[in-house]
């Protein structure tokens, strides 16, 4: 019965992995364009308004990604504890910790402060800094979920 215990255990992991991993793709390659370009869809919104709806979605994004980074903890803590050690593990999962930590903890509240303050706070220099500093973070957010999700699972075929 333990054994299994642990197989959905990992289980889970490997699901809350692929979905954030799917989320920050998702989000990022499919719905900023469309919500950032709604002619597309023959809306008409400002860029303002565009920005508006793109931040809520990440801010309700956000509560996901922070139960992903608890969750990467709590498994890597044990794993670690059990003495399955790994650098790239563990270079991936600090990775991912940090960079949700950045993204739900700084990028997105600071962002709404800004844009609470009207549309002229949302054409600054500083927004834009802090726009593609986000973006930055959400891509190496990326990257870091599917290193730490494919080296996982190489390591749990090893056995």
């Amino acid at each position: 019965m333990l054994k299994y215990k642990h197989l959905i255990f990992d289980f889970s992991y490997f699901i809350v992995l692929l979905v954030s991993v799917g989320g920050v793709l998702t989000l990022g390659a499919i719905v900023a364009p469309v919500v950032f370009h709604p002619e597309i869809v023959g809306l008409d919104m400002s860029r303002f308004e565009s920005g508006l709806l793109m931040s809520e979605i990440f801010r309700r994004f956000s509560y996901f990604l922070n139960f992903t980074a608890l969750f990467i903890v709590l498994y890597e803590i044990i794993k670690y504890r059990f003495m399955q050690r790994d650098k790239i593990v563990i270079l991936s999962a600090i990775t991912s910790f940090a960079t949700i930590s950045m993204f739900t903890s700084v990028y997105i509240p600071k962002i709404l402060e800004l844009q609470a303050k009207g549309k002229e706070f949302t054409s600054s220099k500083t927004f834009d800094n802090l726009h593609f500093a986000s973006e930055l973070d959400f891509k190496i957010l990326a990257v870091a979920l599917l290193v730490l999700f494919v080296r996982r699972l190489m390591l749990l075929k090893r056995g």
